[in-house]
């Protein structure tokens, strides 16, 4: 085997991992920055606008996201130290 079809190989699961977890976290950053989707105040939810009512489900949908990100990355990252385990010996 090649030295380009090792590199190749080497990262190939790990790398869709890390993509996975960018793809969950990047709206978690781009929501919030893009302020025309929350800056009304209709309609209410139990008297909140809505400003204030999507900020709060924000911070919760982000808290949720990042620790399934944060699962993933533990996930990739023990993957990742088998794999060289299984190479080293």
């Amino acid at each position: 085997m090649s030295d380009t079809d090792r590199a190749s190989r080497r990262g190939g699961s790990s790398r869709g991992i890390w993509t996975v977890i960018v793809v969950l976290l990047a709206p978690a950053v781009l929501v919030p920055l893009y302020v025309p989707l929350y800056d009304k105040a209709d309609p209410t939810l139990m008297g909140f606008p809505f400003f204030f009512w999507f900020q709060f489900l924000l911070i919760i949908l982000v808290s949720a996201v990042t620790v399934l990100a944060y699962y993933l990355a533990k996930a990739a990252d023990r993957a990742r130290r088998a794999e060289e385990r299984g190479r080293a010996s």
